[in-house]
């Protein structure tokens, strides 16, 4: 059976639960935090090393102001009220994307979070925030230009946000979207990806379970025979 070292998910959805069931999208994003916790809580339990969740794309900053600053509240929120319990369950929090970008109060919160969870090894929980694929290939290439380095899979892996990570082994995208929306690129060559009907407020663990048992019965080739 398959080892399962690395999940990924784009946790699609949420504004239209929200609409849906309360005629809210940011209800919807609210929601969706429960999952979030449901879905860590079972990745320690399985004993998976790291947890990739796409919470906010380069492209989001299209959305309606309001949405992107109900997103960011909920964050920092999460990162006030949550924090001594990540500590206590020995989850290390790790934030990839182009933070730099983000609000003041936003960036200090993720680098104490980062920081009070350094030494946590249960589980990694990678945050993409402000993330987008084609942005950490490029930046990649350029600083590997810069270092005045050979271009090959090696150094390009190692000036990737995702540096010292496994590639996931499994993408799940719910919300009934079958597209990768520019998230990991690279790192998702071999991974085998699940595709969920049920919109991420309605995931729930037995939804998870089940996508890790079709996983571990699946036979991985790499390309060989």
């Amino acid at each position: 059976m398959n080892p399962v070292n690395h999940v990924a998910i784009i946790m699609d959805g949420n504004g239209r639960w929200g609409i849906k069931h309360k005629q809210s999208r940011n209800a919807g994003h609210k929601a969706g935090l429960n999952t979030v916790e449901t879905i860590i809580n079972e990745c320690v339990k399985e004993n998976i090393k790291y947890l990739t969740l796409y919470t906010f794309s380069t492209e989001n900053w299209k959305r309606p102001k309001n949405e992107i600053n109900f997103l960011f509240n909920l964050l920092q929120n999460f990162l006030i009220n949550k924090i001594d319990n990540l500590i206590k369950k020995n989850i290390k929090v790790k934030f990839i994307g182009e933070t730099n970008k983000l609000p003041i109060k936003l960036k200090k919160l993720i680098k104490n979070a980062e920081n009070k969870t350094s030494k946590n090894s249960s589980i990694q929980v990678n945050i993409a925030l402000n993330y987008g694929s084609k942005n950490e290939l490029i930046n990649s290439i350029k600083i590997i230009n810069k270092k005045k380095i050979k271009i090959n899979e090696n150094n390009i892996n190692k000036n990737l946000f995702t540096n010292n990570i496994c590639d996931p082994d499994i993408l799940i995208r719910t919300g009934k979207t079958q597209r990768l929306s520019n998230f990991m690129l690279w790192q998702l060559a071999y991974t085998e990806i699940f595709f969920e009907k049920k919109l991420w407020p309605d995931f729930k663990a037995n939804d998870f379970k089940k996508i890790l048992l079709k996983f571990k019965l699946v036979k991985r080739n790499f390309g060989s025979i």
